[in-house]
């Protein structure tokens, strides 16, 4: 079993030092769904929704999000983000669909020629974008589910390439 990287031998919390690893490209993706009433979804799809169009505002909060990762997670350490995108895949299906839900799944890539990996925020951004959605659609339907928040994949660094597995 591996160790914890952020804990000491006396179980104390610490920030991991990476001066001594090479830069290299880093890539991550994480994905997650937001599942909704019918009618949240098509007030959202046809861009009815009071506070506006939900997923152009939910997309710059999931880079916002993605941008301020060490500020919310306190052993992350900053990354100088090269890339960062969010995108949507609307009538998306999770592996455990609820009965009468609709569900919208945002991805979240990023990416950072770096000593660390961008997983953690990648992971945020995609929470702060479904997060967004929750915000901005509140008012039509407060049953809406965020679920099933994971990494996808990574490349780079010495730990190499990781995929889900399915």
């Amino acid at each position: 079993m591996a160790e914890f990287s952020h804990i000491d031998k006396n179980g104390n919390a610490f920030m991991v030092d990476v001066t001594d690893k090479n830069i290299t490209t880093r890539e991550a993706e994480a994905e997650g769904y937001i599942g909704m009433s019918e009618e949240c979804y098509l007030k959202i799809m046809s861009g009815d929704m009071k506070k506006g169009d939900v997923l152009s505002v939910a997309r710059i909060a999931g880079i916002m999000g993605a941008k301020r990762t060490s500020e919310l997670i306190p052993l992350c350490h900053i990354i100088n983000l090269t890339k960062v995108t969010v995108d949507f895949l609307k009538e998306a299906v999770p592996d455990n669909p609820r009965e009468n839900m609709r569900y919208i799944k945002a991805v979240c890539r990023t990416k950072c020629e770096g000593k660390t990996g961008v997983e953690m925020e990648a992971l945020t951004g995609v929470s702060t974008a479904l997060l967004t959605v929750y915000d901005m659609c509140k008012a039509v339907d407060r049953a809406m589910e965020i679920t099933e928040i994971h990494l996808v994949n990574k490349k780079g660094g010495k730990s190499g390439e990781y995929i889900r597995k399915q």
